[in-house]
């Protein structure tokens, strides 16, 4: 196996998919190394996640629904959002809505990127069998950051709902990375075919929390074509 294309193979999709949300805010990006410092905070989740997933298999053992919702989706999401809540959340970057799914994004993808370094080389991945990564865990994890950044965002600019939306940031992403491994764990062979519409629903309701992120933020001055459809 050669290490260096093996390590770019597995970092290319979560980078990209980092920069393709970084762009999409529309009104004033982030500072970059407060993405990059989420990122790497991402990264260094894995070893504690790990920990803590194999001292609870050891007391609770590891059947299909303890492990989808709450040995991966539980701990994985619960740890992202602990991050976010007490580094970011408060912090004065934090100025508008579509912040939170950067800063989500970027903790979720930093996870993800090492864990599929760590798969392929435990793994002896091929070019094909990370590429299917990039399209499923990957690109999952991002979509679940994505979840959770956008009522993190609803949560600090509708204080009056801070609450309830705080523990939507949390319990969404949980339930749906917990839905998408049990789908792996229990269809073996023909999860692709549930996976796909899942994936496609996932997508799209993505870009709608992207929109709908960017027009609530308060950098924005709409024009009289968007005062119209509002009114």
């Amino acid at each position: 196996m050669q290490i260096l294309p093996v390590i770019m193979a597995a970092i290319a999709p979560g980078l990209s998919l980092l920069t393709y949300f970084y762009l999409k805010d529309r009104y004033e990006t982030e500072p970059i190394h407060l993405v990059i410092r989420m990122f790497l905070f991402g990264v260094l989740l894995v070893y504690p996640t790990m920990v803590l997933q194999n001292a609870l298999i050891e007391e609770f053992g590891k059947g299909t629904f303890i492990s989808a919702f709450f040995l991966s989706g539980g701990i994985e999401e619960f740890l992202k959002w602990f991050i976010l809540y007490h580094l970011i959340f408060r912090h004065e970057a934090f100025d508008e809505p579509y912040d939170g799914i950067v800063y989500a994004v970027a903790v979720s993808l930093g996870y993800a990127t090492l864990e599929n370094i760590i798969y392929a080389f435990l793994n002896a991945s091929s070019f094909s069998a990370l590429m299917i990564r990039a399209l499923l865990p990957v690109s999952a994890h991002a979509l679940f950051g994505v979840m959770m950044g956008y009522y993190l965002g609803k949560a600090k600019f509708i204080p009056h709902k801070a609450q309830r939306y705080l523990w939507i940031s949390l319990l969404l992403p949980i339930l749906w990375h917990g839905l998408f491994d049990y789908i792996l764990l229990i269809f073996k062979t023909n999860w692709v075919w549930i996976m796909i519409p899942v994936m496609s629903f996932l997508w799209i309701r993505t870009i709608w929390r992207v929109d709908r992120a960017n027009a609530h933020s308060p950098l924005r001055i709409a024009t009289a074509d968007e005062k119209i459809k509002v009114s």
